[in-house]
């Protein structure tokens, strides 16, 4: 069985002091390939490190909204230097997006994002977004940015008919944590119907905690526990959710096995 954590945070600190044994956990746990995403210039440089002494570590580069400063113009040029410097394991931008749930102004962040979109549409890159109570603008922006390369939809939450506006854009649904909790029937309910070819799987550790381990950094090992809840979302093996889920991956990323 091999698995793709297609969003971890895994340079969080959470991880750091002995990042070789987690890394060794998740491994054990068939996590052969995990993307982390950055957070913005604060981490741009430790996670392109880690990704070039671990095999299997992927990133992506961008700003974040939560993390988004006044300032952050001062430094798209220099995410545009390290775009077209980066090797084979920088996959896409992000994570970027839209939050409507935090006090950074709205023109900010959609400011930022289109900046973002541009580079996307320069280096022909996926993005990885988060959305938070921003669905419809964030819709309308994709649709305005036409990007080449399509992405992920992170952390997705929602409706069936709002994960087809973006499966219809070219995006794949990132699946996590939300689907173990019995609760979360509209998102339980929208995966199940969502064809497993427009699905990839995520952990957005330490963040995102899977049920059972609430109060508790999530970890990329615990991936298989997403896994297992998907398989029985959709009634089959988890042996073929897992190969679909690892050729999606590498898909939407254009890794090549």
């Amino acid at each position: 069985m091999k698995l793709f954590d297609t969003h971890c945070h895994f340079d969080f600190d959470v991880f750091q002091d002995d990042f070789a044994h987690q890394f060794e956990l998740a491994r054990e746990q068939g996590i052969e390939r995990i993307l982390i995403p950055s957070v913005g210039p604060s981490n741009w440089s430790r996670i392109q490190t880690i990704a070039s002494q671990y095999p299997g570590l992927y990133y992506a580069l961008g700003f974040h909204p939560y993390f988004l400063q006044p300032d952050f113009d001062q430094h798209v040029a220099e995410l545009e230097r390290q775009l077209s410097q980066a090797g084979k394991h920088c996959v896409a931008i992000g994570e970027c997006g839209l939050d409507f749930s935090i006090n950074v102004p709205v023109a900010l962040q959609e400011r930022a994002l289109e900046l973002q979109f541009e580079l996307a549409r320069k280096f022909k890159l996926p993005v990885i977004l988060h959305c938070r109570k921003a669905h419809n603008r964030l819709v309308q922006m994709v649709k305005t940015a036409k990007l080449p390369k399509g992405g992920v939809l992170h952390a997705f939450s929602g409706s069936y008919q709002q994960a087809m506006e973006w499966v219809r854009l070219g995006f794949f649904i990132g699946v996590g944590g939300t689907i173990t909790y019995p609760r979360a029937n509209k998102t339980r309910d929208a995966i199940q119907r969502l064809s497993l070819e427009h699905l990839v799987l995520e952990t957005d550790a330490p963040d995102m905690p899977i049920l059972g381990y609430q109060g508790k950094p999530n970890h990329p090992s615990r991936l298989i526990h997403v896994l297992n809840e998907l398989a029985l979302l959709h009634s089959q093996q988890w042996q073929t959710i897992a190969c679909q889920m690892w050729e999606n991956s590498n898909s939407v990323f254009s890794i090549c096995e």
